[in-house]
């Protein structure tokens, strides 16, 4: 995708492999900043204060970051520290153990001499193929809005979304915004309400910029107020992002999402959820009881960030000092109010049958 009409992915890896870039999405939307990883301290501190953030970049940044562990130090030793050190940062989204074990696998073989290199290469391939499954995403998502569209023809389609699943969240692409992408591409009129997404603000701050640097049509809303927009008709289906699907077919995502997936459920709005192949947890049944729910810092809830009268970015604290917070940073939707998964592999049944036949090898 493009910034100012330049492409980027949000993280890539310079050709002397002696660090790795990645656009610092905590400064986004008021400033657009490159940080440099040079280190797997610098990779674990990016995933757990959230300069990337979404399960899939969560498990790319992962990979770079064994593979800077790996150049400093490729001892068997390190190579378990490196991997406890980064699946620490993030338990709740699979990305980030997938990510790791599929280096782990590649590396615990290999001469120490060889690591280094291979676990850049693991890194690369790793990031390619999330490009891949997302773009593969878009174009199963697509064909849902056009459907949508031809029973609204020359009508604009509304689409709600939640959280950032877009291209930010990935390598390149997204995957819940990839389809309105591709619908947008396509000629279609799309319009996308942007829920806020608190504390973080990651569809205020994040989804809205980026579909702002597409051109798509958007309008920021609380978060409050997408089961009221649906009352009254105004939203056509609901595209999320998941950080872990069950084998079943829950969907853990921001937290929110839950309440999306009720008032859609309510209302015969369709609610998909596009969910790349990694990001499905084919070893849990219940996403309920066995997904780990991350609890997050006081001060997400506590403070807002944004630009004062003069336009200097500044952070406030909004609560009174004495009052405690609970900062729950997912909630798990059961399958039974999802519509359908979108995965890379086509749209399918968010139960445990169609799970499997998709995915089970």
């Amino acid at each position: 995708m493009k910034i100012n009409g330049t492409y980027y992915r949000t993280i890539w890896c310079e050709e002397d492999q002696g660090h790795v870039s990645i656009i610092d999405q905590t400064r986004l939307p008021f400033a657009f900043k490159i940080a440099t990883l040079t280190c797997l301290e610098d990779a674990r501190d990016a995933i757990r204060d959230m300069l990337v953030r979404g399960a899939p970049l969560v498990g790319a940044t992962a990979a770079y970051g064994m593979a800077l562990a790996m150049r400093d130090d490729p001892s068997h030793e390190h190579l378990e520290l490196a991997a406890d050190l980064l699946f620490a940062a993030r338990p709740t989204a699979v990305n980030l153990a997938w990510a790791l074990e599929r280096q782990k696998s590649a590396l615990v073989n290999a001469e120490p001499a060889e690591r280094s290199a291979l676990a850049y290469q693991v890194a690369a391939e790793i990031c390619d193929e999330d490009v891949a499954l997302c773009e593969s995403i878009g174009e199963h998502g697509l064909t849902l809005i056009e459907a949508m569209a031809e029973r609204k023809p020359g009508e604009t389609i509304h689409i709600l979304t939640h959280c950032n699943a877009g291209w930010l969240a990935t390598v390149d692409w997204g995957t819940a915004l990839s389809p309105i992408y591709k619908a947008f591409d396509t000629g279609i009129p799309v319009h996308v309400w942007v829920d806020e997404t608190r504390p973080r603000n990651q569809g205020a701050y994040l989804s809205a910029y980026e579909l702002g640097q597409h051109g798509v049509p958007h309008t920021v809303i609380v978060d409050n107020v997408g089961g009221h927009l649906m009352q009254h008709g105004l939203v056509d289906m609901c595209l999320v992002g998941t950080d872990r699907t069950t084998r079943t077919g829950d969907v853990c995502n921001k937290i929110g999402t839950y309440l999306k997936a009720l008032a859609a459920h309510d209302n015969q709005v369709p609610f998909y959820v596009c969910a790349p192949s990694p990001s499905i947890d084919l070893t849990l049944a219940d996403g309920l009881r066995e997904i780990p729910i991350e609890q997050r810092a006081r001060e997400e809830v506590s403070h807002i960030t944004g630009l004062d009268a003069q336009g200097n970015l500044t952070h406030v604290e909004i609560l009174p000092t004495h009052s405690g917070v609970r900062n729950d940073a997912f909630d798990v939707t059961p399958s039974r109010y999802v519509t359908a998964l979108v995965t890379e592999k086509g749209v399918i049944e968010a139960n445990e049958a169609a799970i499997q036949a998709a995915f089970m090898e």
